[in-house]
């Protein structure tokens, strides 16, 4: 006879009683649309720890130089930014009113709060002190995006890598401060100009990261246009100022110097 208690099944696996035991609307209703709402949002988390555990295996295998594992780990990363896009048009199916008929249970939750989304920007390569402003001081989350903004980006591992093959690079990007902006640099372009032109491997590689950074803004601008169809242009639960701070956002490429490189061929 089966030892059905010790048995690993699929819901024991998953955690699936606890996963569906999360999800626990405000409204005294409650409302139906907060319910979509919630889960929507579960599973950005979701695969916002995906991506940076991708991201984390991406950076490891670039700097051991290892093209041919690190390409389909990119490009998974970018598959996900397409799953979050079409998480936009399933919110989208709420109306502003259905919205704002659960809004006010938010109260100064937000999206903007969103620990994981700040380590990916990070991870990404954004240096901003602000980044950790509304999280509590020597908190966990806290120590985490700090600790991201004070290592090597992404972009910093694809120089690591490059400088691997053979590639020059400056020794003022090569030897940087980790915790400050990078800035787009003429050299480093000039070297990317000359990675694509000899190392068709390594252009692949340079190309998945255009492709992520692409999936980015396409992910940002549904955002922004999600938020003026649902609440226009007032201002965002948490303090944010709303559709005005998302679309700040907008056109601010992750990897400036391989948009740039374009221009030169």
């Amino acid at each position: 006879m089966k030892n059905f208690d010790s048995a690993v099944t699929y819901a024991s696996y998953l955690k699936v009683n606890e996963l569906l035991s999360l999800q626990s609307p405000r409204s005294s209703g409650p409302e139906h649309d907060e319910m979509l709402f919630i889960v929507v949002h579960q599973t950005y988390e979701l695969w916002f720890k995906c991506v940076l555990h991708e991201l984390a295996r991406a950076q490891q295998l670039l700097e051991l130089g290892d093209t041919h594992s690190s390409l389909p780990v990119l490009g998974r990363v970018r598959t996900i930014f397409k799953v979050l896009v079409s998480q936009v048009d399933i919110l989208e199916t709420m109306t502003p009113l259905q919205f704002n008929s659960f809004r006010d249970r938010l109260e100064a939750a937000s999206g903007f709060q969103s620990v994981q989304f700040r380590e990916l920007e990070a991870v990404l390569g954004r240096r901003d002190k602000s980044m950790v402003d509304h999280l509590e001081p020597n908190s966990e989350p806290q120590q985490r995006v700090q600790s991201a903004m004070n290592r090597p980006a992404l972009f910093d591992s694809v120089i690591s890598y490059l400088t691997k093959r053979g590639h020059k690079m400056p020794v003022a990007v090569t030897a940087r401060d980790f915790s400050e902006q990078y800035e787009a640099n003429e050299e480093v372009q000039e070297s990317l100009a000359n990675t694509y032109r000899n190392d068709p491997e390594a252009a692949m590689m340079l190309e998945r990261l255009i492709d992520i950074d692409e999936g980015l803004q396409e992910w940002r601008y549904r955002h922004v246009k999600m938020v003026e169809r649902t609440i226009g242009m007032k201002h965002g639960t948490g303090g944010s100022s709303g559709a005005a701070y998302l679309a700040s956002t907008l056109f601010k490429p992750t990897f400036p110097d391989l948009w740039a490189v374009r221009s030169r061929f």
